[in-house]
């Protein structure tokens, strides 16, 4: 979504970076550079004049005068602003201290209110809670079916009743079913209209008082720019609100919202979606997404990306595999269904220091040759797979027609896969040192 203000912000700061003496000058042009930046990413004008003045004079301070490298700094201040102007400090999911969390979720029609109540019962879940999700959605009956359908995906208990008219009666069964099945924690999801209403409103106050909310978030659409905010900002004087959880930052929208929402509500984002998958959630970090934007990386979001597609197990087996010499083309599979875990590489590229991200062109990644190359060795029989050495002409081209691919695809994955057993042979024997014991079955 930052992709535009990412790059005309690392663009400007790089040309500052290297300046070994920086004047008046220098800081006014730069701040006219991000300036426009920032409005044309969307960013409310109000927060825009705010940013600048606060940036401009720790910019002309003294300590950047005096500096050995006043470029640096200047961008470490640049980023220091960022960091304030996204919230300072991330924003935790707050847990009731009886032991029995309400989560309510509001948002208008089309915000993505109901998966986003699945993707956060899948993240509280991997987290050691026993979540419940329920809709009190009278209106829309496709939507609480919807909700029920994603709750079994991710085998998490769902309370509905599409054919309840009174919300306010759903709430209150549904709090009561949680604490049966023993729940930890009940995720709301609530009605959305096409726009903010008096009608909505009571609805949604004569739902919290019978459940009772620990946490009251609003799904905003960054999609819809300024929009956002004042529509988070009539739900916070109608409701009172505790957070933000941003959906879509995955599109191509401009960013403002993610930017201003926070400036103006003095409310925290506190979770972001970044994809139509349901683990496609994750914490808000506003230092970590400062640094994504000025293509400083975001290394830690990468390591716990990593860490939750990571299937230990699975890796420990093929080090094993790899030790003896004996990796085959189940292993290769099982790498490729590891990355494909970890999202778009787009993504994991936008997390690697030096804004490789802005730097790739998008029609230099080619997302789908990953699950080209799963495909093809999913359309091998299980002995080609382990004997890859079997692989003669006539296989090849049974396995492109079963893969829906042609035979210079498979001879390529082929080829890939000569080069990694090679590169692994040398790793093996450096491990075991010269005249290390086991033998590597050649691939062909």
């Amino acid at each position: 979504m930052f992709d535009s203000l990412s790059s005309k912000l690392q663009n400007i700061t790089a040309r500052m970076r290297g300046k070994a003496r920086v004047t008046d000058q220098d800081i006014t042009d730069m701040m006219k550079e991000i300036r426009m930046a920032l409005l044309e990413a969307d960013v409310n004008y109000s927060v825009v004049k705010a940013f600048i003045a606060s940036t401009s004079e720790k910019c002309k301070g003294q300590d950047v005068l005096i500096s050995l490298t006043p470029g640096q700094q200047i961008v470490k201040i640049v980023h220091d602003s960022l960091v304030e102007l996204l919230g300072s400090t991330s924003g935790k999911i707050t847990v009731s201290p009886s032991g029995f969390t309400v989560i309510m979720l509001y948002g208008l029609q089309g915000s993505g209110k109901t998966t986003t109540a699945a993707k956060l019962a899948l993240m509280l879940k991997k987290g050691g809670k026993k979540p419940m999700v329920a809709s009190v959605d009278v209106h829309r009956p496709a939507a609480a079916r919807q909700l029920e359908i994603l709750a079994e995906k991710i085998s998490v208990p769902s309370f509905i009743m599409p054919d309840e008219k009174s919300a306010a009666v759903i709430a209150e069964k549904a709090v009561a079913r949680a604490r049966y099945m023993l729940c930890d924690t009940l995720i709301v999801d609530t009605a959305g209209r096409m726009t903010v209403d008096d009608e909505l409103m009571k609805e949604l106050i004569d739902i919290g008082k019978i459940v009772k909310p620990t946490e009251k978030l609003l799904v905003v659409d960054a999609m819809i720019g300024q929009e956002a905010v004042a529509i988070a900002q009539a739900f916070e004087a109608a409701i009172g609100l505790d957070g933000f959880i941003m959906t879509k930052l995955d599109g191509d929208a401009r960013g403002g919202a993610a930017l201003s929402i926070r400036q103006i509500t003095g409310k925290p984002i506190k979770l972001i979606c970044v994809g139509e998958k349901v683990e496609d959630i994750e914490e808000y970090y506003p230092d970590r997404m400062a640094s994504r934007i000025l293509g400083m990386g975001d290394v830690l979001s990468l390591i716990e990306k990593a860490q939750m597609s990571y299937d230990e197990t699975a890796a420990k087996a093929t080090m094993n595999r790899i030790m003896k010499n004996t990796f085959d083309l189940e292993d290769m599979l099982s790498q490729f269904e590891q990355i494909k875990k970890m999202g778009s590489m787009k993504d994991v590229l936008g997390m690697l220091p030096g804004g490789l991200a802005g730097k790739v062109k998008d029609q230099d990644i080619d997302e789908s040759i990953i699950g080209t190359n799963m495909a093809i060795i999913r359309a091998m029989t299980k002995k080609e797979r382990k004997y890859p050495q079997v692989l003669n002409a006539s296989r090849r081209k049974r396995i492109a027609a079963g893969s829906g691919t042609t035979v210079q695809q498979v001879n390529q994955l082929m080829k890939q896969y000569e080069q990694s057993t090679q590169m692994m042979k040398q790793f093996a024997n450096m491990s075991k040192g010269k005249g290390g014991k086991g033998k590597m079955r050649r691939p062909f």
